[in-house]
């Protein structure tokens, strides 16, 4: 068996929540998904050396001091017990070589871990005509159309280098830092994807694919699991 990490977020009467479809996408006969609660920084370390995997899920805004910004007049509800958790969580897993699967709010916390940065609210601070990036459809509806990058880790996993994905946020990473990349784009050209340029599986999507099942995010989470076994 392996143990994959899966991260929570801190509801308004106090209480840890994850969506069921985070366990429910990674959870096979091989897995034992864990839920990691938002507690000290430090233990974050402890976790990452305990588990085969991290899955970063989505939720609320990221705290922009994460990134050396002041907050930003559309920015929403942060809860900073879990910025700093999922940050030192995300630090770990790259320093321990952990593979990880950042999902939304994820991939925005694994870039900043890394070094970038991102959009804090993306209709008023991006230069340029949107696409609708906070559908108004049910969840497993796929909404807008990204292109990814030829011989990327994801575009090999997905196979496809066009593909239509849901979309539930107003943050996205703006700014990318080695070792990542973007790998993926609405055609807007905002980031809907990035990968570690050699890691085998340390990979952020925009989008959240565990609400979905269409035959790439199955293979997105299979090939995660698989990394998780190596």
């Amino acid at each position: 068996m392996i143990l994959i990490g899966i991260t929570s977020s801190i509801v308004e009467d106090g209480r840890l929540s994850t969506a069921i479809d985070n366990i429910s996408a990674i959870n096979d006969e091989s897995v034992l998904p864990v839920i990691l609660p938002n507690i000290e920084p430090d233990k974050a370390w402890h976790y990452i050396k305990t588990v085969d995997g991290v899955l970063l899920t989505g939720g609320g805004d990221i705290n922009p001091m994460l990134f050396n910004e002041d907050p930003h007049p559309h920015l929403g509800d942060i809860t900073s017990e879990r910025d700093l958790f999922e940050y030192e969580l995300a630090k770990a897993a790259l320093a321990e070589g952990k593979p990880i699967l950042g999902i939304c709010r994820g991939m925005q916390i694994l870039s900043i871990a890394a070094g970038g940065d991102m959009y804090q609210d993306l209709p008023t601070q991006y230069e340029g005509d949107l696409v609708q990036h906070r559908q108004r459809a049910p969840r497993g509806y796929r909404s807008h159309q990204i292109q990814l990058k030829p011989s990327s880790k994801l575009e090999s996993i997905v196979t496809c280098t066009t593909m239509y994905v849901n979309s539930f946020h107003h943050q996205a990473v703006r700014n990318v830092s080695f070792p990542f990349q973007a790998v993926a784009w609405t055609n807007d050209r905002v980031i809907e994807a990035i990968e570690h340029h050699s890691h085998p599986f340390q990979i952020g999507v925009q989008w959240h694919p565990e609400n979905m099942t269409d035959k790439q995010s199955k293979k997105l989470f299979q090939a995660f699991i698989h990394a998780c076994t190596s």
